[in-house]
């Protein structure tokens, strides 16, 4: 399928890929969602193209029905057959000559159906060729121990916490604002008609104006908390979860979905500074600890499997932290540089 082969620039010069992220109905998203699924390594190619389009006015945005769109489909699919020669059959009184006239009538079908004429292909092609990007692309990463603060062009602010990174464009364009995460981070969007849209892997998340925090692991799970306004959430099997304030998406490594309460502090805490830990255990207390202060945690011994961990604390340092955590739980600690070495003594 001629698709596989597809850089950006072939994206954004391609018809039906252009109505999918412009004007998305049944037919497009059905071909789309389908085709990224069973060709997972080019979504980070297929994401930079939908930011680039997005940002793009295009003069002509032809909207494809559905027989044009079987049409299509057939022939994607069949492409490498309808370029190889057939022999000559009879039929009646006609002979079939599929070579080179079949392709030909098919893509001529195709522009028929698309209601395009050639000219206007090669006018929309200059068209785009020749337009100056106003947006380009951003990707801000945060590496352990570095937390930031971001305003997009809107007047949306982000809190992206450590060992996160998110990728938006500059200007959004008329339609839809989109970013795209991976890690943690909080939102307060700008409230306008224009659809807030964060895309964290195959799940999106849609808002208009809101505040909610996203937490994606690198294993899969996924959490969205909702502070204040609505959001919706739809998955790549097509489920679909509405969320009011005060209220929790859980979604486990295996996919399923929990719609549960949460408490403000232990969840966002993090963008005022304040770390929070409540009935954790070591090894959870190891992993945030880790993020927080960019560290490496080595530990001597075994720890108690039945021992919780909780605390409050706000923009302490690394070594206070570890006291209150670990010394009265009867655990020794040692900093150098950035590493932490854990006792257990028992």
């Amino acid at each position: 399928m001629k698709y596989k082969d597809y850089n950006i620039e072939n994206f954004i010069m391609d018809d039906f890929f252009i109505q999918w992220v412009k004007h998305p109905n049944e037919n497009n998203k059905h071909f789309w969602e389908k085709w990224l699924t069973q060709n997972p390594e080019k979504r980070d190619v297929v994401l930079q193209a939908i930011f680039i389009i997005s940002s793009v006015k295009y003069q002509d945005n032809p909207i494809m029905d559905d027989n044009c769109y079987v049409e299509t489909f057939e022939n994607i699919i069949k492409a490498k057959s309808i370029s190889e020669p057939k022999k000559l059959q009879r039929a009646g009184s006609f002979l079939d000559f599929s070579f080179p006239w079949r392709g030909i009538a098919a893509g001529l079908l195709i522009l028929f159906c698309l209601g395009i004429s050639f000219q206007m292909i090669v006018q929309t092609s200059k068209n785009v060729d020749q337009q100056t990007y106003s947006s380009t692309l951003i990707k801000r990463t945060n590496p352990a121990g570095k937390k930031s603060v971001l305003s997009l062009s809107d007047g949306t602010k982000i809190f992206l916490n450590s060992g996160s990174e998110i990728s938006y464009i500059s200007e959004f364009n008329d339609s839809i604002r989109l970013v795209s995460l991976e890690g943690e981070a909080f939102f307060e969007v700008q409230k306008e008609a224009r659809p807030f849209v964060v895309e964290t892997g195959q799940t999106q998340i849609m808002v208009l104006g809101t505040s909610f925090n996203v937490n994606k692991k690198k294993n899969g799970a996924l959490s969205v908390a909702l502070v204040t306004g609505k959001v919706n959430i739809k998955d790549e099997k097509g489920n679909q979860m509405s969320l009011s304030p005060s209220e929790m998406m859980m979604r486990d490594k295996e996919g399923a979905l929990l719609k549960t309460s949460f408490d403000p502090l232990y969840i966002t805490g993090w963008k005022d500074k304040v770390l929070v830990f409540k009935r954790n255990s070591f090894f959870e207390v190891k992993e945030k600890v880790e993020n927080w202060f960019g560290v490496k945690i080595l530990l001597q011994g075994r720890p108690n499997a039945n021992m919780t961990y909780s605390g409050i604390y706000k923009d302490e340092n690394l070594e206070n932290v570890l006291s209150g955590i670990f010394l009265s739980s009867g655990l020794a600690f040692k900093i150098e540089d950035k590493i932490v070495t854990i006792t257990n003594p028992i």
